[in-house]
């Protein structure tokens, strides 16, 4: 079921490498419904579409519910409108893990992308810390200068007043979680390190550490790895969300892109670790052994960030009783349309930071 909020008319909205095989079309969902927004236009990046999925059941009377902030979000719901045609089909897993007592009530933004997409999930203060040469290799591979900030003001000081006002949603930053995979990850990550008065928590699957893609069947060098490893160290150590109120999910696959990331996600592990971050408890980080980096593979495991982010109310978020996810093998129809993993590996697709006051928007 989907639902128009207002009549203002859809753009495009596609990635630099890969077109929404529908990208007007309204997302379908086999659970709960859809809130098409539309296109937003902002004071503070390029306009985008947004759609809030709402479970069954909600309604302005029930208890508020929790919310996920993801991006990329013409791939979450429908086939129609996905990059590949793949879609990740987070209100189906939502939906059961709410009938299963296993999440509390929650609602779903998707923002979808633009084509500016790679500037504006590349965390601005981790690319401040690379060397010069470095910042030249990620603006000629991406384009330009990052662009998140400008992304992360629209989210936090334009579109969440938007839903705090429109839906029965509740209070307090540990009711907010924003999560994404790749290039989603990395903006996730940095929204919660930037905005840790709005996000309680983040999940960060198939993170895209290297920033590089190696050339085929080649590796990156021990030189980039440290390299980058160490921008992102440094930025990690400086403006680290805290141990105290936050709780952070990370996983990586073994395959395909995913093979390069383990080296990145153990250094990553050891500054979380060193600041306060235990695992089990406020902070998860796992391989899933024949895991690619493609929707089919986000969505045959995306029951497990979930469940740690979105725990039932009252019931304290650990590793114990997740189980591991399904094997992309048994998805046989998706398998063999994604038999080959995509040339593009990086699919279509407090309201100020830290030590500010948060002022009433005009």
């Amino acid at each position: 079921m989907t639902r128009r909020f207002r009549s203002s008319p859809l753009i495009l909205i596609s990635s630099a490498s890969v077109v929404s095989a529908a990208p007007n079309a309204v997302p379908q969902v086999s659970a709960g419904r859809i809130v098409d927004l539309g296109a937003l236009h902002s004071r503070f990046s390029d306009p985008r579409r947004v759609v809030v999925w709402l479970q069954a059941g909600y309604s302005a009377t029930a208890a508020p519910a929790a919310v996920l902030y993801t991006h990329d979000g013409q791939n979450l719901f429908d086939k129609a409108t996905a990059g590949y045609g793949i879609k990740w089909g987070i209100e189906e897993t939502l939906d059961r893990l709410f009938r299963e007592r296993k999440v509390r009530p929650t609602i779903v933004v998707g923002i979808w992308n633009t084509p500016k997409r790679m500037h504006e999930y590349v965390p601005s203060k981790a690319f401040d810390r690379l060397p010069r040469q470095y910042m030249d290799r990620v603006r000629g591979l991406y384009g330009g200068d990052p662009l998140s900030d400008g992304y992360l003001r629209f989210v936090v000081r334009e579109l969440k007043p938007l839903i705090d006002h429109r839906f029965n949603i509740a209070r307090g930053r540990d009711h907010i979680v924003i999560m994404g995979s790749s290039m989603e990850a990395l903006i996730s990550l940095y929204a919660i390190d930037e905005y840790p008065r709005i996000f309680g928590a983040a999940g960060m699957m198939s993170t895209h550490w290297p920033l590089f893609r190696p050339e085929q069947g080649k590796v990156l060098s021990e030189t980039d790895v440290g390299t980058v490893s160490r921008a992102f160290e440094r930025y990690l150590r400086a403006d680290l969300s805290s141990p105290a109120s936050h709780r952070l999910y990370f996983d990586h696959g073994s395959k395909t892109l995913d093979a390069h990331y383990a080296a990145y996600q153990r250094r990553v592990d050891k500054v979380l670790t060193t600041s306060g971050y235990r695992p089990g408890r406020n902070m998860l980080s796992r391989e899933s052994s024949g895991q690619a980096h493609n929707e089919l593979s986000w969505a045959s495991r995306v029951e497990v960030p979930l469940r740690f982010l979105l725990p039932p109310r009252g019931r304290r978020p650990r590793e114990h009783g997740l189980a591991r996810p399904a094997h992309p093998g048994g998805h046989e129809a998706l398998r063999r349309a994604i038999s080959a993993d995509p040339p593009a590996l990086f699919r279509a697709a407090s309201i100020l930071p830290r030590s500010a006051t948060v002022p009433a928007l005009p």
